[in-house]
């Protein structure tokens, strides 16, 4: 009988000791993962901070899923918008992933993606009388430093883009909103989506102009000389499969987003 008790018991312990190792296997596994360090600005919806301090969003989700299936920890770090690339150059960070417009940035980085598009677009006070693009003629607009807007208005991109009095570029879009809101310009562009969340908190007081100012490719930004290619490429392989087994969709869906205006069909 002591035998049989003591077989039990040398079976239990044994069980446990395996649990024991299967859990510190996971966690050391967990630790051993290379990590991937992602920069950012706050730019909800695509990446910010939330109420409980957690960083979230859109290309947050897409981030941790994709390094999930690459078998990368990712690793999310605030930076000044305006020292993006000097974050970069440092190695502070590995790549820039937060609503970052590639189109016309091509040969400016290596790129993971395009894995969606995005709607640069111009809001005004509902009370304005500018309905047109070519209605800023003469006025004030605020965006975001070294934007895709900035370009557009200082370089006057595009033959429908008039000659505005002044053009004020600030690090954050918080300030970008606020520059609207106390009536310091007569109008800001950005990403529709973000642009959309500041209309939304402030009761319909603004509106999208009809007109699309530019409508850009999102991807991950890496430095030329960065050495690991073969992340990169990875990284943008997994980025498509992703949109076409349907995860991106329902990401962009719990933000409210419509799939169809931001997809990127390559098929």
């Amino acid at each position: 009988m002591r035998k049989y008790i003591f077989a039990i018991c040398v079976g239990i312990v044994a069980m446990c000791l395996c649990v024991g190792c299967n859990k510190n296997k996971k966690r050391k596994s967990d630790v051993d993962l290379p990590q991937l360090i992602i920069g950012s600005d706050n730019y909800d919806p695509y990446y910010f901070i939330n109420e409980q301090g957690k960083t979230v969003g859109i290309d947050v989700e897409l981030a941790k899923e994709a390094c999930r299936r690459i078998g990368y920890k990712p690793v999310f770090k605030n930076i000044i918008w305006d020292n993006k690339d000097s974050e970069l150059e440092a190695g502070n960070i590995d790549c820039i992933w937060g609503s970052y417009t590639m189109t016309g940035r091509e040969n400016e980085y290596q790129w993971a993606g395009p894995y969606m598009y995005s709607h640069q677009v111009i809001v005004v006070s509902a009370e304005s009388n500018i309905k047109t693009i070519e209605g800023l003629k003469d006025k004030k607009i605020a965006v975001q430093v070294t934007g895709k807007p900035e370009e557009i208005f200082l370089k006057r991109l595009d033959n429908r883009i008039p000659e505005v009095e002044d053009v004020y570029s600030f690090s954050d879009i918080k300030e970008v909103f606020a520059c609207l809101r106390e009536g310091y310009v007569d109008a800001i562009a950005g990403h529709e989506s973000t642009l959309n969340k500041f209309i939304d908190e402030n009761n319909g007081d603004y509106y999208v102009l009809d007109e699309n100012l530019y409508i850009s490719e999102l991807g991950v930004a890496f430095l030329n000389n960065y050495k690991n290619k073969e992340l990169i490429h990875k990284l943008s392989d997994t980025l498509e499969d992703m949109r076409k087994d349907g995860t991106i969709e329902n990401i962009l869906e719990k933000y409210n987003i419509s799939p169809q205006e931001a997809y990127i069909d390559r098929e």
